[in-house]
């Protein structure tokens, strides 16, 4: 997915659910609203894996878990339903591969998996991976760490670099 697409979809966001991004706790005494402690530990090992930290910060440190669980505990229950649903297929399908569930897995386990299930296929594994892609993208290029790592480089031009006719003439 390019930048463009990247951005699209993030503006995609209801207004509600953008003014409920902009109060994300970055205290270490922040209380999910919607995660037991499991589900949170999963979707922090989860979006990681999908955003890494690399030379820029990735997933973990946007504190892509605690957007997630502010949208997914405000907006419609059927997305909701949707992510919770899929991190339990996630769980359930690690459990019989190696055991244990998705966050106690070692990274390599955790990236094979996740290999699997990065497939055109329609089943639960693809679609939720998809799904989950989705959400993290779209709340990692929203936070100040993705809008930094969208310009790293000088890469995305200011408004006043664009050079653009202002639309009243």
């Amino acid at each position: 997915m390019n930048r463009r697409a990247l951005l699209q979809v993030g503006s995609a966001l209801p207004v509600a659910g953008r003014a409920a991004l902009a109060q994300i706790s970055t205290t270490p005494e922040w209380k999910p609203e919607l995660f037991d402690r499991h589900t949170n530990d999963t979707v922090v090992v989860l979006s990681e894996l999908i955003i890494p930290a690399t030379d820029t910060p990735g997933a973990k440190a946007a504190l892509v878990n605690r957007w997630l669980d502010r949208l997914l505990a405000a907006g419609p229950v059927a997305q909701r339903d949707a992510f919770l649903e899929g991190l339990r297929w996630l769980d359930g399908y690690a459990i019989k591969q190696h055991s244990a569930p998705f966050a106690k897995l070692t990274e390599p386990q955790q990236v094979a998996i996740l290999k699997t299930l990065d497939s055109p296929g329609t089943g639960p594994g693809p679609r939720f991976f998809r799904l989950a892609k989705m959400w993290t993208s779209r709340i990692y290029y929203q936070t100040n760490i993705g809008m930094r790592e969208l310009n790293k480089g000088g890469r995305v031009p200011s408004i006043k670099d664009m050079n653009c006719a202002s639309p009243r003439g």
